[in-house]
C-alpha cells in the first residue's frame, strides 16, 4: 500500500471514528477475493469513507460524479482511492469500460443505484445504470445497506457520536432476459436489485421499495 493511500485511510478512520460508532460485523459476509458489485443506498457523503476503510485491505472502487475532480485536493484523494469519474446523464462508456475491466480483474465496485443522496436514509427510486454493468461483467451483486448515520449532524451539535449500522445481504447474479432487454426490463431489473437492498434495511428506511411483496426475483439468480 502506497503512502498516499495510507494517509487517506488514516484520515478516513480519524474522521469517521470521531463522528460514528460503526457497527460493521456483517461486513464479514463480503468475500475477500473475486469480482463483486456492492449495491448500496446513498445517504450522505460520510458513508463512503466508512465503508472504504472498513473493507480494507480489499480495494473498493466507486463511481463518482466527474464534477468532484474540479477541486484539486478532492481530485487527488479520489484518484488515489481508485474512484471512476462518471458524467451526469449520458452513456458513460469510458466509465463502464473501466468498471468492467476492474471487475474482470477480480476487483470490487460499489454503486448506489439511487444516483443521489437521500439525506434521510429512506430509499429513493433506483436507476437502471447498474444493469448493463452487471450483465456485461458477469459479476455477482451484493446489497450493503447503511442506516442510523443520517442523524450525525444533530448528534455532533451535542458532541455525541452516532451509531452507523451496516447490513449485508446474500450475493446474486442478474439473469439475462430471454425476451431481450428493453428500457422497461432494465428498470424492472434495477427495481428487483433495489428490493433486495430494501429487504435488509429496517422498515422505515425502505421508501419506494416498502412493499416487499412486489419483488418477483424474476431476473435474479441466487
Amino acid at each position: 500500500m502506497g503512502l498516499s493511500k495510507q494517509f487517506i485511510l488514516a484520515v478516513f478512520r480519524i474522521v469517521t471514528g470521531a463522528v460514528f460508532r460503526v457497527h460493521d460485523a456483517e461486513l464479514e459476509r463480503v468475500p475477500l477475493h473475486g469480482p463483486l458489485i456492492l449495491v448500496a443506498n446513498h445517504v450522505n457523503i460520510l458513508e463512503i469513507p466508512v465503508i472504504y476503510s472498513c473493507l480494507q485491505p480489499r480495494d473498493l472502487h466507486g463511481l463518482v460524479l466527474s464534477t468532484r475532480w474540479r477541486n484539486p485536493l478532492l481530485a487527488w484523494g479520489l484518484t488515489v482511492s481508485g474512484s471512476i469519474p462518471l458524467e451526469r446523464g449520458g452513456i458513460n462508456l469510458d466509465a463502464m469500460r473501466r468498471a468492467v475491466d476492474i471487475l474482470k480483474a477480480g476487483g470490487m465496485i460499489i454503486i448506489a443505484p439511487e444516483g443521489t443522496r437521500s439525506g434521510s436514509g429512506i430509499l429513493q427510486a433506483g436507476h437502471p445504470g447498474i444493469v448493463p454493468l452487471a450483465l456485461k461483467s458477469g459479476a455477482p451483486l451484493l446489497p450493503v445497506g447503511y442506516y442510523g448515520g443520517e442523524r450525525y449532524r444533530a448528534n455532533l451539535v451535542r458532541l455525541r457520536r452516532t451509531d452507523f449500522n451496516l447490513v449485508v445481504s446474500r450475493p446474486f447474479h442478474l439473469a439475462p432476459p430471454v425476451e431481450g432487454i428493453t428500457r422497461e426490463i432494465r428498470q424492472q431489473m434495477a427495481d428487483e436489485i433495489m428490493y433486495q437492498l430494501a429487504a435488509i434495511l429496517p422498515e422505515p428506511y425502505r421508501g419506494n421499495y416498502a412493499d416487499l411483496g412486489r419483488a418477483t426475483q424474476k431476473y435474479l439468480i441466487f
